[in-house]
C-alpha cells in the first residue's frame, strides 16, 4: 500500500520542477498522498484475515464507521498544506457532528464515480478518506479476466477518470483507470470510454507540445474526453501526478466544450 503513495509523491515532486505552474497543487496532493498511505496502513491492520465472498460487491464491504475516527485523525494533518477557504471549511467539517460526517461519507460511498459527480470541498475530504479503504479491498479482489472490458470498472461501476497505454509486445495495450478504486482494466483502443463511438474520425486525439506523453482522447459524438497517459513514451510516469500537472490540456478542454468523463482528485 505505502509503496503506490511512496510512487506518486515522489513523481509529483519530480513534476513540479518540470511544470512550476502546477507547483502548488502538487505540493497540496503530496500532503494527501502521505495522508492517505497512513489511512490505508490503519485499515490494512483493522481488516487482515478479512476476507470477502466471491459475489460481495465492493461499495458493500465499505463501512463509513470505520472512517469516521480517521477522519478527526488525519484530516487535520491536511490543514498546513491546505488553501486557506479549504483550511476553514476543514476545521467546519470536523466540528460538525459525527451523523453530517458519517451522511457525507456514505453519499460518496454509494454514488462517487458516477455521472452525478460534482466537485466540491465536502466530496474532496469524502474522496481523501474514502479513496484509500476502496483501493485496498479492489487490491484483494480477484477479477475475472474476459479480454477487453467495458466502460465501468468491473470491481465497483465507477467511470475512470483516466487512461494509461502500456507497452505490450511490439505496440500498446489501452487501460482504464478507475475514479473511485483505482483499478485498472483493459479497454479498446479506437473507443469512446463513455458512449462507446467506434468511428475513428469520431474519435480525434490532441496532443500537446509541453506533455508529449499525455494524449486528449475525445468524442465528437457525446462530447467527452479522457486524458490518457502514455508509458511508452515516459515510462517514469504515474497516471494520478501526471494527470494533475496536466492543469492547460483541462483548460484546452473547456475552451473546446469537451467534458471529461470523470474529474481527478484535484479537478485540475
Amino acid at each position: 500500500m505505502n509503496s503506490n503513495y511512496d510512487a506518486r509523491i515522489e513523481r509529483a515532486r519530480f513534476l513540479k520542477s518540470s511544470y512550476p505552474f502546477a507547483a502548488e497543487i502538487l505540493t497540496f496532493y503530496e500532503r494527501i498522498c502521505a495522508v492517505q498511505a497512513q489511512i490505508g496502513e490503519s485499515l490494512q491492520a483493522t481488516l487482515r484475515g478479512q476476507a470477502a465472498s466471491p459475489n460481495e460487491k465492493l461499495r458493500d464491504r465499505l463501512s463509513v464507521d470505520l472512517l469516521l475516527p480517521l477522519a478527526t485523525q488525519h484530516l487535520p494533518e491536511i490543514v498546513r498544506a491546505s488553501p486557506a477557504p479549504l483550511k476553514e471549511f476543514i476545521s467546519e467539517y470536523l466540528q460538525g457532528s459525527t451523523e453530517h460526517r458519517a451522511a457525507s461519507l456514505q453519499q460518496y460511498v454509494d454514488s462517487a464515480g458516477c455521472d452525478e459527480f460534482v466537485s466540491n470541498r465536502e466530496e474532496l475530504l469524502a474522496r481523501i478518506l474514502v479513496d484509500p479503504y476502496a483501493e485496498l479491498l479492489a487490491s484483494q479482489m480477484t477479477v475475472v479476466s474476459t479480454g477487453v472490458g467495458g466502460n465501468l470498472c468491473p470491481r465497483c461501476d465507477a467511470r475512470p477518470f483516466v487512461g494509461v497505454l502500456r507497452i505490450a509486445g511490439d505496440g500498446a495495450k489501452r487501460f482504464l483507470k478507475c475514479s473511485f478504486c483505482a483499478g485498472e482494466w483493459e479497454f479498446r483502443r479506437i473507443y469512446c470510454a463513455y458512449c462507446g463511438e467506434a468511428r475513428e474520425q469520431s474519435l480525434p486525439v490532441f496532443v500537446a507540445e509541453q506533455f508529449p506523453h499525455i494524449r486528449v482522447e475525445t468524442c465528437d459524438t457525446c462530447r467527452h474526453c479522457i486524458r490518457t497517459v502514455d508509458l511508452t513514451k515516459d515510462g517514469n510516469a504515474v497516471p494520478a501526478p501526471d494527470d494533475l500537472a496536466a492543469i492547460p490540456l483541462g483548460l484546452w478542454a473547456e475552451e473546446h466544450e469537451y467534458q471529461r468523463i470523470h474529474g481527478n482528485l484535484l479537478a485540475t
